[in-house]
């Protein structure tokens, strides 16, 4: 017989759905209603909460839960639903994949022709993403085109709402009577550790997702104004030795037209050809790059502390100077804003991987409360009070630890969220 001690264990595994990085609590909950103080439901003694972290390679359990919370995020922005009205299903929605500009030639696989090695390259082969040249490539360019992506895309946004306005004969001021743009975006690491960012991009009417878009902002107008807020954009920054860098969006710039059509958009992702996308699909699509860290690096997500970690880290010859050269350029007075020794283990990258404008659709802070008002309302109805009751929430909790003592209670607790994972896939397949 299994011992009272694996039992408990077990039990707060599951509780967590497999959490990789639980955090152990010893405290207690307490509901009690408002008005007369009558304790409504309670619980005390010791309980797990999970990580919450959005990274796959970190906790994949926590990740699925981000990833679901942001399928909700994008979904309800095209389609409606989660506080948005169903109607923006008729706005201009584009998809916009924007890319980072070349700093050397990198090993690929362009498709009809041989790389530019020379050379076919299969799937999985090992050095696709790295330069051809590692002694000619820009190192000190992609890390600092890399943190300043976030604010090359802040400015793509101004840029987009200026062209749009122009395609319609306004000025920026005059739009906001007309017009509202609103997108979420996602970004993405590519083979070469660059990032691009993929985002949903639509068109409301002035007062938001609640009015029609003008009708003569169509798709193709719209796609239009992207690319040439795409090209327009540029941030000006030095190299260390003063020389001028100015950076800005790659010559690539893909636009797709969304529609309820259903076409499969991780097949079709890179075409270079303009095509309808379906709003489910284009969902999932988004949210899977939502809980991705920096898994292309080979780092772990683990923020770099020292250049005795950085010599001894498994990473690809090319990954490791990115790092290197964001820690080299971390260390110098002319970019301590940027904090690139903090953000080396992403290649420089700084930004939230997720982004929205603020009336695109829900968000995640809204999603979790809907969490825990439908756990509360369990709670009353298990009383045999109504729903609306006004309840006071009372909690003290304290940290016993975090994580896992052993390596085998980790193994173990993978495993279990394994088995959680595929039982819960299972249910949402179709019979």
């Amino acid at each position: 017989m299994r011992s009272s001690a694996y039992k408990e264990w077990r039990a707060g595994v599951e509780s967590v759905k497999g959490c990789l990085q639980p955090v152990r609590l010893v405290g207690k909950w307490e509901a009690r209603h408002a008005g007369t103080g009558d304790l409504i439901a309670s619980r005390q003694g010791r309980v797990w909460a999970s990580c919450g972290t959005r990274r796959a390679a970190v906790c994949p359990t926590c990740a699925d839960r981000y990833a679901a919370d942001a399928w909700h995020l994008i979904h309800a922005g095209m389609s409606g639903g989660k506080g948005v009205p169903t109607s923006v299903a008729r706005s201009t929605r584009l998809f916009v994949t924007l890319t980072a500009p070349s700093f050397g030639a990198v090993h690929n696989r362009p498709g009809k022709r041989p790389c530019s090695c020379g050379r076919w390259h299969p799937d999985g082969y090992p050095p696709l993403g790295s330069p051809i040249d590692p002694e000619r490539y820009d190192y000190v360019g992609a890390v600092l085109w890399q943190a300043h992506s976030g604010k090359l895309w802040h400015r793509f946004t101004i840029a987009l709402r200026r062209a749009a306005a122009a395609a319609g004969g306004l000025t920026v001021r005059e739009s906001g009577a007309h017009l509202r743009i609103s997108y979420a975006k996602v970004a993405e690491y590519q083979r070469r550790g660059l990032v691009h960012f993929h985002a949903v991009i639509r068109v409301d009417g002035p007062s938001g997702p609640d009015s029609p878009p003008p009708a003569w902002l169509t798709p193709d107008v719209l796609a239009d104004a992207v690319r040439s807020a795409a090209s327009s954009v540029r941030v000006d920054t030095t190299r260390p030795d003063g020389t001028p860098l100015p950076l800005g969006w790659g010559a690539q710039v893909d636009v797709k037209d969304i529609t309820a059509t259903d076409i499969d958009v991780a097949d079709n992702a890179d075409d270079d050809e303009d095509q309808a996308v379906a709003d489910n699909r284009l969902a999932g699509y988004v949210a899977k790059y939502a809980t991705k860290g920096t898994e292309a690096t080979e780092t772990g997500d683990r923020r770099i502390r020292s250049q005795m970690h950085i010599d001894r880290l498994t990473v690809s010859d090319h990954h490791r100077a990115m790092i290197q050269a964001a820690w080299d350029l971390g260390g110098l007075d002319l970019y301590a804003d940027l904090k690139l020794r903090h953000w080396a283990h992403m290649l420089g990258f700084r930004g939230h991987f997720l982004t929205k404008s603020r009336i695109y659709s829900t968000t995640f802070k809204r999603l979790r409360a809907e969490r825990q008002a439908h756990q509360l309302r369990t709670a009353l109805t298990d009383a045999g009070l109504p729903d609306d009751t006004d309840v006071l929430v009372v909690n003290d909790w304290q940290i016993l630890g975090v994580g896992y003592d052993t390596p085998e209670q980790l193994e173990l607790a993978a495993a279990i969220g394994d088995r959680i994972r595929a039982a819960r896939q299972t249910r949402k397949e179709p019979e």
